[in-house]
């Protein structure tokens, strides 16, 4: 099975960038193939990564809805859906990425989040390491999408709102009995030497504080500019700071 990681957070909080430096990390230290996964409605980490997706899930799920792809004969509808979403899978030389999308309209993402769940169990044999990014909140967590989890990463800017946002992805966690092994803080935008200003509110999360991302202004401009954030340099602060975040949580 693979080495599942997770990471989740409170919106504009660095979720994405995080998640393609732990890949970057992890290819760096010859941790390969990686199955990477988007399970973010507004999905971008292909473009952190530099891949090029043709389609999502939820687009599988919306034309079989509307009876635009018909079933051929001799399949299920469930034989169908595993082919298509095995179709949408974008390869690159290490990494794989698989888009969940969103829904059309109003329509519902259980289905969606299921197929992922289901599928990403299929793949987990084939892939050594699974770093999947999750949408902004706790509804995935509902959803069970981000349950069978080596480690989950909470992602907190250093506000307060922001780190009682982690508090309560803390406490859903523990109340629903995911299967999650380590759970850690990381908290982005801050330097070390601020810490002291919220460690009260740290430790009132019960989730370990296992590092910190300062703001990079490299990050800032390879963002401006849609340069893959996989590429920045070793040296970059962000690069540096997630790379000890990974030695600390004895990953790399």
């Amino acid at each position: 099975m693979a080495f599942k990681i997770a990471v989740a957070g409170k919106g504009g909080t660095g979720k994405t960038t995080f998640s393609a430096l732990v890949i970057k990390q992890l290819l760096m230290s010859g941790k390969r193939p990686i199955l990477a996964v988007d399970a973010d409605a507004n999905a971008n980490l292909n473009e952190a990564l530099g891949l090029q997706v043709e389609q999502a899930i939820s687009d599988v799920i919306n034309r079989l809805a509307k009876n635009m792809d018909p079933i051929p004969a001799g399949m299920t509808k469930d034989q169908y859906i595993s082919f298509k979403i095995h179709e949408t899978l974008s390869e690159g030389d290490d990494v794989d990425l698989l888009v969940m999308g969103g829904p059309e309209g109003q329509g519902c993402y259980c289905y969606a989040n299921n197929l992922l769940r289901q599928f990403i169990l299929t793949l987990s044999n084939n892939y050594p390491y699974i770093v999947m990014d999750n949408e902004a909140g706790m509804e995935h967590l509902s959803r069970r999408t981000t349950d069978e989890v080596d480690v989950f990463f909470v992602i907190s800017d250093g506000s307060v709102r922001g780190i009682r946002s982690a508090g309560r992805i803390k406490q859903l966690i523990d109340s629903l009995d995911l299967k999650i092994k380590e759970k850690y803080l990381v908290i982005t935008r801050i330097e070390e030497k601020d810490i002291p200003e919220v460690q009260e509110e740290i430790e009132k999360t019960g989730l370990k504080l296992i590092g910190v991302i300062p703001n990079d202004e490299l990050v800032t401009e390879f963002d401006r500019y849609s340069k893959p954030l996989i590429n920045l340099p070793e040296d970059s602060k962000a690069v540096v700071a997630v790379k000890k975040i990974l030695q600390n949580a004895g990953i790399i």
